[in-house]
This record gives C-alpha cells, sequence and structure tokens, in this order.
C-alpha cells in the first residue's frame, strides 16, 4: 500500500504506507524538529539554502524539512540548491528534473571545481578538504545572491561523531561538526539539522521512498579516506555492543570542562578550596572517590 493523499506534500507522494515506514518517517521528523528547536536554528524571516547532492542524506533533509514546513512547524523559506561540480560521469539532469517534479523551487549551479581539484592536489592525496572549501565558497556565494540566512547541509548523527573520532585520532582535539555556526564573514548561519538523525534511518528512508540516489564516488577518492577507516572502528564497535553509537553522541552533548584537561575551557589555575565550597557541585557531578 502507497501513500496517495493529495494533502501530503509531492515529495512524500508514493510513500510506504506499512508500520515500520510509518514509524521511521515520524522518528526522523521528531529528531529533526528537536535539533531544530534546540539549537535555534528558526529566525523571523528565514530563508535556507537547502543544499542537494543527491545522496541519500540529502533527499533525507529535503523530504523532512518539507514535511515540517507543510505541518506549520518550519515558518521559514526554502530553496533547494544542487553545485555541480563538474565531476566525470555527474548526471545533470537527474535532481533537475527531480525538483521540478517534486515542485520544489530550486537552483541548478555549475562551478568546474573538480578540474582546479584535480590540477592543485597531488597524485595518490584524498581531494576531499580541498574540494569542499571549494564547494563551500560556492554555496556561501549563492545563498547570499538568493537572500538566504542560512545554508542548510545533509550531516547526520553519523557524519557528526566520525569528524570526532577523527579530530580525535589525527587532530588531537576535541572537536566535531557543530549543529550550527556562523560563517567566516559573519553574514550567513550554517545548519546541519540532521545532527540527531542516524545514518541507517536516512538510508532506509530515501531508499523506500525510491529517490534516484546519485553515488558519493564519482570522483573516485573515496577508497582509504580517514573517515572510512573510522567509519569502520565505529562499526565494529556498534556490532559488538548494538546502541554504542547513540551513548557516545550523547557525550558529545554532555561535556565536562572541569574533568578534561583544557585549561582554556576551566580556570584549573584557579580553582581553591573556598570556590568549591560556594558552589559545591555547578555541573551536577557525580562525586569521585
Amino acid at each position: 500500500m502507497l501513500d496517495e493523499s493529495e494533502e501530503i506534500h509531492p515529495l512524500f507522494h508514493g510513500a510506504p504506507s506499512s508500520t515500520e515506514f510509518k514509524k521511521l518517517r515520524k522518528r526522523i521528523v521528531r529528531h529533526t524538529r528537536e535539533a531544530i528547536e534546540q539549537y535555534g536554528m528558526i529566525a523571523p524571516g528565514g530563508k535556507w539554502l537547502v543544499c542537494l547532492s543527491g545522496g541519500k542524506d540529502s533527499y533525507t533533509l529535503l523530504a523532512v524539512l518539507y514535511e515540517l514546513k507543510w505541518r506549520g512547524l518550519l515558518p521559514v523559506e526554502l530553496l533547494a540548491c544542487n553545485l555541480d561540480q563538474g565531476q566525470p560521469g555527474f548526471p545533470a539532469t537527474v535532481l533537475p528534473d527531480f525538483l521540478s517534479r517534486m515542485q520544489v523551487p530550486h537552483r541548478i549551479e555549475y562551478q568546474d571545481t573538480y578540474s582546479i581539484v584535480m590540477d592543485k592536489v597531488p597524485a595518490g592525496r584524498t581531494y576531499c578538504a580541498l574540494c569542499s572549501r571549494l564547494r563551500r565558497g560556492n554555496l556561501y556565494r549563492i545563498a547570499r545572491e538568493e537572500g538566504c540566512t542560512a545554508v542548510v547541509l545533509g550531516h547526520h548523527r553519523d557524519d557528526i561523531l566520525e569528524t570526532f573520532f577523527m579530530n580525535l585520532f589525527h587532530g588531537g582535539r576535541l572537536a566535531t561538526m557543530p549543529p550550527k555556526l556562523v560563517n567566516e564573514e559573519g553574514d550567513l548561519f550554517l545548519y546541519r539539522p540532521l545532527a540527531h538523525v542516524a545514518e541507517e534511518d536516512c538510508e532506509r528512508f530515501a531508499r523506500a521512498m525510491n529517490y534516484p540516489i546519485i553515488p558519493c564516488d564519482l570522483c573516485g577518492s573515496q577508497d582509504g579516506l580517514q573517515r572510512q577507516q573510522v567509519k569502520q572502528i565505529l562499526d565494529s564497535w556498534e556490532a559488538r555492543s548494538p546502541g554504542r553509537r547513540q551513548v557516545m553522541f550523547r557525550a558529545l552533548m554532555n561535556a565536562r570542562p572541569s574533568h578534561l584537561l583544557d585549561p582554556k575551557l576551566f580556570d584549573f589555575a584557579g580553582l581553591t578550596t573556598e570556590s568549591i565550597k560556594s558552589d559545591a557541585n555547578p555541573e551536577g557531578l557525580p562525586k569521585l572517590r
């Protein structure tokens, strides 16, 4: 059975009516709404540039944002955007056709950043860092041209967790993708509304909806990336202890500066017994024995 109701956005026409899919859809909507509210993403007069790559995550992002808007829970204007970076074999007509068919306002931009990356990055090195910087710069430019207040990306919970471990293992710092930030110029927000949504849920949702998914490995630089290695580590932990990913993700939302070692976050040098007496347990921490 498929959802053929005319009372829904075209993005959801043909949605499976199974109980399992309805639970999945409701969970994604709940987690997205939770992140939007928790991190204060909605502002009066907002216009969001929703970045669409054609992968499972960006399709899920677009659909859930339109569902929230359809329900009156997201009072912002949405503009979908795909940046065609000139990758060999990229199916340039898939997204324009899809967005037109779904009645989604959109902008398709062609910028051959692929050739720049191939020219600048030495053989054997991965392209992702430079490619990402060039892509982000173009998206900020497009957002300004369209009068948008925010650039919206489809990074999910697992992306955020993987980035944390990449910084931990290779960067020597505790940091990850934030759900909300201001760009360097200070004129645009960057939002990640899927911050609380699991990658597996994005995969199941996009596949169930039969969205025309474009593979993310067209540039050929995906094999052997640090992110793939971290993903394998997390997969093995999850296999041995189901639910481990979510526990680790919750830890990112529950930092204790006084129980880390960064003097920029906590004034260890200024800590005295008197300050402890005046504020016995400021972070609600369990007492250590």
